[in-house]
């Protein structure tokens, strides 16, 4: 969205193209990410599909906002309220019970991963479509991931994909935690330092 509110002519056109189904390519503030229509079974398996990736490996979500995060959750604990005050819009992603709707392919566990992305194009789009979007890199499966537009073409070239945004910058995937009442544990080590979690976890 434009420093005056106004919608750009790039950003309707993929909030469009999500709302019909279709499956965006989109700059995050680490890497290129596939997001579709998380509340559409359909557009979570195209997006599977593009990936060849199995159906047994969860994919995380992009939201826009708080509120978007708990039609998703069982519920979302104090220490995950103080986690997500902290470190969202940003890469901490958190994972917590999901509940029954949740496409079964979103889940891992039983639980579904969950961020409110770092300014990029990847927010711009989560609160200009307004609900719930797949978070998985913008590859085929057991390929290196996307920085560029560029290379989301090379990968993707004649599959139907929008894309948005012409570069990211790279680094560490999110990191991913797991939260179970006041207890959380570490899923995958990425941009947001385990240390730095548990100083904050321990200053509360």
């Amino acid at each position: 969205m434009s420093d005056g509110g106004i919608v750009s002519e790039e950003l309707a056109k993929a909030v469009a193209h999500l709302r019909a189904g279709g499956v965006v390519a989109v700059a995050t503030e680490t890497f290129f990410g596939l997001c579709a229509d998380a509340r559409r079974g359909s557009a979570v398996e195209a997006v599977f599909a593009l990936k060849g990736r199995e159906e047994t490996r969860a994919c995380a979500l992009l939201v826009p906002d708080m509120a978007a995060w708990e039609p998703l959750v069982r519920d979302v604990p104090a220490l995950a309220k103080r986690l997500a005050a902290r470190f969202w819009p940003g890469p901490l992603t958190i994972s917590l019970d999901a509940r029954d709707d949740v496409h079964s392919l979103l889940k891992y566990r039983g639980k579904v991963a969950v961020r409110i992305p770092g300014s990029s194009p990847a927010l711009d789009l989560a609160r200009a479509f307004g609900g719930p979007l797949t978070a998985t890199s913008a590859n085929p499966s057991g390929s290196p991931s996307s920085r560029t537009g560029d290379d989301v073409r090379a990968y993707f070239a004649g599959r139907g994909l929008v894309i948005l945004g012409d570069e990211s910058p790279g680094g560490m995937p999110s990191t991913v935690v797991e939260i179970d009442g006041d207890v959380f544990r570490m899923v995958r080590p990425g941009a947001v330092p385990a240390s730095v979690l548990e100083e904050h976890v321990a200053a509360a």
